[in-house]
């Protein structure tokens, strides 16, 4: 089963090397794809109103508890994470930097172009279609083998230390970010929690969706 998913899957169009700056197109092409559709989902759980992504909030409950915005925090805790790679062996790499770029784009594109349903019913749909979006979305980029954004390499880094499934790993990680958030002030919502324990199996069900079709 796709929760028991240990490591990122190599399929015919993932790159031999992480830090590699001239791949193939397709598998450019994926990397693109990816980052796109993960951007996608993040932009649509923000229109969606009903709660913003666990490290949106540890961003906004930090804010409240220093004298800097939101963008800034967002920025130094980028910076952080990337500084733990290093104790567990993790260089940037092109999907890093296309990482930041890709999913700016399309979450700015969301917000200025996809209203907010007004049915609460149809804002949790959304939520839950975004998460799954991120997901899938998060698998097909990571098994490009280009580079992980900061999250996701940590989230890989930490898989090789506890050999845990990539599902469990990443659910913790999520569920700790949102629980430190919301101790210090953010704000949580349902879409918050959805996002939360679903996206660890979500990114699980995108690497083995990518492996079994690519396979």
């Amino acid at each position: 089963m796709f929760l028991k998913i240990k490591k990122i899957p190599k399929v015919n169009w993932s790159s031999e090397k992480p830090y590699n700056f001239k791949p193939r197109f397709s598998t450019f092409f994926f990397l693109c794809f990816g980052l796109t559709l993960f951007g996608l989902g993040e932009g649509l759980l923000i229109v969606s109103f009903t709660g913003a992504s666990p490290w949106s909030v540890l961003a906004q409950g930090i804010s409240l508890n220093v004298n800097l915005t939101i963008g800034t925090i967002t920025l130094l805790i980028s910076i952080a994470v990337l500084i733990l790679w290093i104790p567990l062996g993790l260089k940037p790499g092109m999907g890093t930097i296309f990482n930041a770029l890709i999913i700016a784009l399309m979450i700015d594109l969301c917000i200025k172009f996809v209203p907010t349903p007004s049915n609460y019913i149809h804002q949790i749909i959304l939520a839950v279609i975004s998460v799954i979006t991120v997901g899938i979305g998060g698998g097909i980029y990571l098994v490009s083998n280009l580079g992980a954004g900061p999250r996701d390499g940590l989230m890989i880094g930490l898989q090789k230390i506890s050999n845990l499934p990539i599902a469990v790993v990443r659910g913790t990680l999520e569920i700790s970010v949102v629980s430190v958030g919301w101790y210090l002030g953010g704000t949580v919502g349902l879409g918050t929690l959805l996002f939360a324990f679903g996206i660890g199996p979500c990114v699980a069900l995108g690497l083995y969706l990518v492996d079994k079709i690519f396979d």
